[in-house]
């Protein structure tokens, strides 16, 4: 299959070289042009929880949950400033939501659970499979069905499949300005480009260089196995890696 529509895209405004001094200057920055948006977080885990940490430093409105209840977020609250909420309530009026769970516990979301964001709101979903480690064994995506194809399905709505090969501690630290020497490019795939460009754009906000890896069904070259899962690499070898992917799991990220 040939690999195609790969890009980057520009910074949404000029950064500054030291992540704390940047953090505070984008925040500001957001204020003052009132850009701040709500997003809200179904997950509290690694990924999740360093998102939220994240996103309430660059300013915006976070809404976070887990699978219990809000009281068990109360230091990641305090900590952040983000409010903790019951799952169901987390995509309410959400300009942006993200879902960042085992895998496993994807069908036991409530129905219609991110159906009360905004009206062409993206669902970012961070999600990996791990059938030995974690997660058992799923049928379709055994079958073949990328990953984040059969998480659409169980959750009813398109979404965008991005952050699920970084590590956490590197996705909390080693965001750079644009144009910096070393910054991690993070693919991105999903099918609607209005969609696409408001994740391109937080990604870019996060400090890392936004690859565009085509369309949901070709998400499969960002999964566990890969030659890009795991690795810090930036644009061109992200490229690279995404073109030579091949969708056959490897016995390791098979069910035993």
């Amino acid at each position: 299959m040939t690999f195609h529509h790969l890009l980057r895209t520009k910074p949404a405004h000029r950064e500054c070289s030291d992540r704390d001094h940047c953090c505070a200057q984008s925040q500001r920055h957001r204020r003052r042009r009132g850009a701040a948006v709500n997003i809200g977080i179904i997950g509290a885990g690694f990924i999740g929880g360093t998102l939220t940490r994240r996103l309430t430093e660059l300013g915006h409105e976070v809404r976070v949950s887990n699978s219990r209840s809000p009281e068990t977020l109360s230091e990641l609250a305090a900590e952040t400033g983000a409010t903790a909420v019951w799952a169901a309530e987390a995509a309410h009026d959400a300009d942006l939501v993200i879902v960042s769970i085992p895998q496993k516990n994807t069908p036991h979301l409530a129905a219609g659970i991110v159906d009360a964001r905004k009206s062409g709101a993206p669902v970012i979903e961070t999600n990996n499979y791990y059938p030995q480690q974690r997660d058992g064994k799923i049928e379709a995506i055994e079958n073949g069905t990328p990953e984040s194809v059969w998480v659409s399905e169980q959750i009813g709505a398109p979404v965008y499949k991005v952050f699920n090969g970084i590590y956490w501690k590197h996705l909390l630290t080693k965001g750079r300005p644009a144009g910096a020497e070393g910054r991690i490019a993070l693919p991105i795939a999903g099918d609607h480009p209005g969609g696409k460009k408001i994740v391109f754009g937080i990604v870019d906000e996060l400090g890392f260089d936004p690859v565009d890896a085509g369309s949901l069904a070709e998400s499969w070259r960002q999964q566990p196995g890969t030659p890009l899962y795991g690795k810090d690499f930036g644009v061109d070898d992200t490229i690279t890696a995404l073109a030579e992917a091949s969708p056959e799991r490897t016995g390791e990220w098979r069910a035993a």
